[in-house]
């Protein structure tokens, strides 16, 4: 569905510290990025796979980055061992916490995720869906949705 997904730092030597601890867990690896004149980048993908694509940028305006509030990158974990992997390791990088590994119930039956921020404050997901692991492929006769929102559970503090 995507080409990629990009989020701003300020630093990206720390951002490339931060985001090779995390996604390594999850499978991704860093690619080198080929200097188009744009701005100094970063990026990460599937050993497999040439697309989708994840990249930390400095800005192209040259200003600082800044977070685009509602906005959220959740990557996918194959397991809830490695979500928790990715978690401590973002957490001992820089990251800060916005909600511990753990069942999502309300999410959805066997939704395992971990909430926390990248040093420059953009928060990130991440998720392994037990919940979807069964399901058929689109297209048979399933329908599309996200997640449910239960006011009636009291979701993981810092979730959203």
């Amino acid at each position: 569905m995507f080409s990629h997904v990009a989020v701003g730092t300020s630093d990206l030597e720390r951002s490339v510290t931060f985001y090779g601890a995390l996604l390594g867990p999850l499978g991704l690896k860093q690619r080198p990025v080929t200097p188009d004149g744009g701005p100094a980048a970063a990026c990460w993908v599937s050993p497999d796979q040439n697309l989708p694509r994840f990249y930390a940028y400095m800005p192209f305006n040259g200003m600082r980055a800044s977070l685009g509030n509602g906005s959220m990158v959740a990557f996918a974990a194959s397991n809830p061992k490695a979500v928790s992997e990715a978690y401590a390791a973002g957490i001992a990088t820089g990251g800060t916490d916005e909600g511990p590994p753990g069942l999502r119930p309300n999410y959805g039956a066997g939704y395992f995720g971990a909430y926390l921020r990248d040093p420059d404050g953009n928060k990130i997901h991440v998720v392994h869906r037990g919940d979807l692991l069964e399901a058929s492929p689109l297209g048979q006769n399933d329908r599309v949705s996200s997640p449910p929102l239960n006011r009636n559970v009291a979701p993981h503090e810092g979730d959203q």
